[in-house]
């Protein structure tokens, strides 16, 4: 098949599934990413083996439930894609699911398992996090406070990379000060990459085996590696006893754009 013919056939099914699909409203995205209290989850999953010898025409047809179940599910969660094939060794595709309710993440993550799309995907891991107000900006310097309020650089980050953290027992056992005075270390360290590497912070302690899931977005790479650097310098990071494993590196996609990818 050409790729005019597949574009065309993909259209066509994308079509019928979202006339199909239950139209809502949608949630409040904004409100979801900026509020605290919300609850963040990444799934991660692989194609099996099946997938790569469906036809194409197969292909878009079980690619177009993705879509339905997505728009489906649109009213209670916001859910960004990530396409990982590619960068990755063992996983194809990411979701970033917000919700006020984990039961809402819950119901979309069985729907897209139970749906023709989801019946090839192989979890490869789930992580939880919830988010809060700064727990140490408060004890910062005014100046400190003043730079974080920087805004980013406008323009596209398309590279999105999740890091899991875990801190050492002798972390949660130091005094609140030393705490307060590392973190302002770490955070004087991030500070000249605030402009080109967006950053955001789930905690996770109680709901899954690590203390924080840490998101980033960027358009440079190279500074975002500078970064790590950085903070692997402080004194906070002899703290740290697990950061990645998994590293996750995806590039941020539409659902059309996804589906385009995956249907090769």
């Amino acid at each position: 098949m050409t790729r005019l013919f597949l574009r065309t056939v993909m259209c066509v099914f994308l079509f019928m599934s979202f006339w199909f699909s239950p139209v809502s409203a949608g949630v409040d995205r904004e409100k979801l990413l900026s509020e605290s209290g919300v609850y963040g989850s990444f799934a991660v999953f692989a194609l099996d083996d099946q997938w790569g010898k469906l036809d194409s025409s197969v292909r878009i047809a079980r690619l177009a439930t993705l879509k339905g179940v997505v728009e489906q599910h649109r009213e209670h969660v916001a859910i960004d894609l990530y396409l990982l094939r590619g960068l990755s060794d063992h996983a194809d595709l990411l979701f970033r699911v917000h919700a006020m309710e984990l039961r809402d993440t819950q119901a979309f993550l069985l729907d897209l398992k139970s749906s023709q799309f989801g019946r090839h995907l192989k979890i490869a891991g789930i992580m939880h996090g919830l988010t809060k107000k700064p727990t140490y900006v408060p004890g910062f310097s005014e100046q400190l406070k003043t730079d974080l309020t920087s805004p980013s650089e406008p323009g596209p980050k398309p590279y999105a990379i999740i890091l899991p953290v875990k801190k050492s027992a002798e972390w949660w056992g130091l005094d609140r000060d030393k705490q307060v005075a590392m973190m302002q270390e770490h955070t004087a360290a991030a500070l000249p990459y605030l402009k080109t590497v967006k950053r955001k912070l789930y905690h996770s302690t109680g709901l899954d085996d690590l203390d924080f899931i840490t998101y980033f977005e960027t358009s440079n790479l190279e500074n975002f590696h500078s970064l790590v650097l950085s903070l692997e310098k402080v004194k906070e990071f002899q703290y740290v006893r697990r950061l990645g494993h998994p590293t996750l590196l995806g590039v941020l996609q539409s659902v059309d754009e996804v589906i385009e990818s995956l249907v090769q």
